[in-house]
């Protein structure tokens, strides 16, 4: 099983589950340009990577491996649909219908324009359905614009992640 990877610590060095971001991706070219849009954005929010939907869910509800793993949960969360053992919308699914879970703001960020992929995403509880651009940079735009937003303007309620 893949690891949930650190890739950076926040400007005082301190790791909080409220500041990060975890990113659900499968596909290591894709990771890696998101990676690169988040750096390029100049945002210093650890950054929390789950190789797919088992794994994602594992270190959200702090089992298996993630069992040990502090308070808090993600700022925000960018969601791949077409993901390995546990699909996207399925992830999706389970944290729109936890109480503990739901108001963790999600961002579908997938290749599929399917209108239903759309649909069910919204259905679920998306707050967002960002298709990915095929250009670099325009994807590069598009990530760093949704970190910007949901890590600086977003205000959500005091209890998320709690």
């Amino acid at each position: 099983m893949t690891q949930v990877v650190e890739q950076q610590t926040g400007v005082d060095g301190a790791i909080s589950g409220r500041d990060e971001v975890l990113i659900v991706e499968d596909n290591p070219h894709d990771l890696e340009l998101a990676l690169h849009s988040l750096r390029k954005g100049h945002l210093t929010n650890p950054i929390r990577v789950a190789r797919d939907g088992a794994e994602a869910l594992e270190y959200i509800y702090r089992t298996g491996p993630y069992a040990g793993r502090g308070a808090g949960q993600p700022k925000v969360i960018l969601l791949d649909l077409k993901l390995p053992k546990v699909s996207g919308l399925e992830v999706l699914r389970r944290l729109k219908g936890d109480p503990r879970t739901r108001e963790i703001p999600v961002v579908v960020l997938t290749s599929s324009r399917e209108d239903r992929d759309i649909e069910e995403g919204y259905r679920y509880g998306a707050n967002s359905y960002i298709v990915k651009p095929v250009d670099f940079a325009q994807f590069t735009d598009a990530v760093s614009q949704i970190g910007l937003y949901w890590l600086f303007l977003n205000e959500p309620p005091v209890e998320v992640g709690a």
